[in-house]
């Protein structure tokens, strides 16, 4: 009954990382195979950013549990996705990190959930970084959505050669490798009081929120160094007020022209 259980355990959480269409999409795979030793044929269905560890759990935990056929692991799946759906509708929060692991506290890693937040995008993504440079698969991640014809709005800091506060020019990054992303700035950080006492602000805020339903808050810039070196720490956060709320002050700060479209 324990390895039972630790194989229904598994699926709930797929359900909770996995996007329902996703989810739906391995159901229906899965329930055609003939047995579980064809796990291997559906594992591209589950995407590229899904948790490889999870995958390789739930082949083990299936190996464990053989008297579970396809068609039940399917309507398992689907209904852990039911379920994280109207969980999903009251709002969860995910602690995300990336650094020095401890193993004593499960945890996602900054650029996986980024990726996740971006796919998930059918028609909406806003992505706020000071910096933008040496992220190949956030870039490709983004040039996906611009395919699914998902508006992406990108706020950066301008560089310094543009009145900014860095080096490196991201804006012209994002505009060259996702030419159909609206590219804002906060020009110079205009707050009016700009002295040299009280000297420009910068964009320092760093988010991603996809349709006003997810959002993810961190302290990562776009940058290889945050994805893969640094401290990193930030939440993800489905459904409930603050992903709506967040993507609402965005559109409000570029109604309000307080951040320009470059």
């Amino acid at each position: 009954m324990k390895t039972v259980d630790e194989l229904w355990q598994i699926i709930a959480k797929l359900g909770l990382e996995l996007h329902p269409d996703r989810m739906a999409a391995v159901a229906t795979k899965i329930e055609t195979l003939g047995s579980m030793e064809q796990l291997a044929l559906v594992k591209s269905s589950f995407g590229p950013n899904v948790d490889k560890s999870l995958i390789a759990h739930l082949d083990g935990a299936w190996r464990a549990a053989k008297t579970v056929r396809p068609r039940e692991i399917a309507a398992a799946l689907r209904a852990a996705s039911a379920t994280a759906a109207l969980h999903e509708r009251h709002g969860t929060v995910e602690l995300v990190w990336t650094g020095p692991s401890t193993g004593m506290v499960p945890v996602r890693q900054t650029e996986q959930v980024l990726c996740e937040v971006i796919e998930s995008a059918r028609s909406r993504l806003f992505i706020v970084s000071f910096v933008a440079y040496e992220v190949g698969h956030i870039t490709k991640a983004l040039q996906d959505a611009a395919g699914r014809r998902v508006r992406v709005d990108v706020l950066l800091e301008s560089s310094i050669d543009h009145g900014g506060n860095v080096s490196v020019d991201s804006v012209k990054m994002m505009k060259d490798t996702v030419p159909s992303a609206n590219v804002y700035v906060w020009a110079a950080g205009n707050t009016g009081k700009e002295s040299s006492v009280q000297p420009a602000g910068s964009v320092h805020a760093k988010c991603a929120v996809a349709d006003g339903r997810m959002a993810f808050i961190t302290s990562a810039n776009l940058s290889r160094a945050a994805m893969e070196r640094n401290m990193e720490l930030g939440v993800l956060v489905r459904g409930g007020h603050l992903p709506v709320e967040l993507h609402s002050h965005l559109d409000a700060l570029v109604a309000t022209k307080i951040v320009e479209l470059v």
